[in-house]
């Protein structure tokens, strides 16, 4: 009996089971120790959409509703590589009033391929201002005043060909579609690496704005010219402001605003859980070429912030779609339902923000400085605000034009004496030779 089972097992094709069972222990086990392999966790197919099905729901909320929502694809290529924008506007009787008098957002989900989390939260924030969702504990009556005020342009998913990348396998890629990172593509800064600088992060593309995507983003500020901008991420949970590149915030008036907002966000809807500050202050390392050091700096928009949603400390670092996205229900919804939130609370304060500015009186002491003025923020709220300033902004102009005048006069005035001295030393020069 133990003979005849001796050879049962030690037969061909037992033998070929065991060896096939050995080997595949040993791939799981490699699987897990192999960094080049994709991420541990899927894609929870139940909680997150594919790209097409996310933008086709999007584009139903939009023709369902097109007395508030509005949609525009923008499309871009650069040496044969081609992609689109979608471009979600939300403006209340946007036929009869001028955008330029109301208050300007904009806003970005998905500029990190991997950041799927960041997408569906558009989703819930385009739903709600279709008002076929609405936000819990939210008095529905003194949003509708708020929303008013705003004119909200949202981009759902900036990175669409990195995320199809992500959605066929890739789980750990956030670059656009010829892998290039779209957060490092922008001027302010460009291509500095740090010593940790690891190009399939952080590659910033051949030169700035060389990417489609990036210079579809820099013409819709340019031409909407917004208040406000929102860059939505995924990794971590926190709220920044300008710098990424330094470890410094703005001086003045506006860097003022901005912590202040932050700081009522964190307590009324992260519970003072979330990391507040600059980007390049508070998060570990500095980042070169972002978007929202571009928007502040270049694009003069008053109020630019970055936020980190979501991020799953105790994940594997190859483990990408666990670490940067909620795997189940609970925690997407309560995901979902703070920042969504969140959100609306900043645009409520943004639009408060303007109110304030526009009954600013002249007289008060909250006059903008010379050196403001000289540095282009005067005009710039002027033309953003609306505030009535043109006598003020006309002297202003005279004393900057008198002070060119003076330099260039002082200049000449310079030159002249300096001519005359060596003309009178030459002479001098020339008499005692005689």
């Amino acid at each position: 009996m133990g003979c005849r089972c001796l050879q049962q097992c030690c037969s061909l094709p037992s033998l070929f089971i065991i060896f096939i069972l050995f080997f595949s222990n040993f791939f799981i086990i490699y699987a897990q120790t192999d960094p080049a392999l994709p991420s541990f966790t899927p894609i929870n197919r139940d909680l997150y959409h594919r790209s097409d099905a996310l933008l086709e729901e999007i584009k139903g909320l939009v023709n369902r509703h097109p007395d508030k929502l509005s949609m525009e694809i923008l499309n871009g290529q650069n040496r044969g590589y081609e992609a689109d924008l979608n471009v979600v506007t939300y403006c209340q009787n946007r036929k009869e009033t001028d955008e330029k008098s109301k208050f300007r957002i904009l806003i970005s989900f998905g500029q990190h391929a991997r950041e799927l989390i960041t997408t569906e939260l558009a989703l819930r924030v385009i739903s709600i201002l279709s008002e076929e969702q609405f936000l819990p504990k939210m008095d529905q009556v003194l949003l509708n005043r708020t929303l008013e005020k705003l004119v909200i342009k949202v981009i759902p998913m900036e990175n669409v060909n990195g995320r199809k990348l992500v959605e066929d396998g890739d789980l750990c890629e956030r670059r656009n579609g010829r892998g290039v990172d779209l957060n490092r593509n922008w001027s302010v800064d460009w291509g500095k690496k740090e010593k940790d600088y690891d190009p399939y992060e952080e590659n910033p593309g051949t030169g700035p704005f060389s990417e489609p995507e990036s210079t579809l983003m820099r013409k819709l500020s340019g031409s909407f010219e917004p208040h406000m901008w929102i860059n939505m991420h995924s990794g971590m949970e926190a709220l920044f402001m300008p710098y990424d590149h330094k470890n410094t915030t703005p001086d003045g008036l506006p860097s003022q605003r901005m912590k202040l907002m932050l700081k009522k966000l964190n307590y009324f809807h992260c519970e003072n859980r979330c990391m507040v500050g600059s980007g390049g202050g508070s998060v570990g390392y500095l980042a070169h070429g972002t978007t929202t050091d571009y928007m502040f700096d270049i694009a003069r928009v008053p109020m630019a912030f970055t936020f980190e949603i979501y991020g799953d400390i105790t994940a594997s670092t190859k483990d990408c779609f666990k670490m940067f996205n909620p795997v189940d229900l609970p925690t997407f919804n309560r995901v979902i339902n703070d920042w969504s939130g969140a959100l609306f609370t900043l645009f409520t304060m943004g639009a408060r923000q303007m109110d304030e500015l526009q009954s600013e009186n002249l007289s008060e002491s909250k006059l903008i400085s010379i050196d403001d003025y000289l540095n282009g923020y005067l005009m710039e709220r002027k033309s953003r605000y609306g505030k009535k300033i043109e006598v003020l902004d006309l002297g202003m102009q005279e004393i900057r034009t008198y002070f060119r005048l003076f330099l260039l006069s002082s200049v000449l005035l310079m030159f002249m004496f300096c001519s005359r001295i060596r003309k009178s030393n030459r002479t001098l020069v020339h008499a005692l030779s005689i």
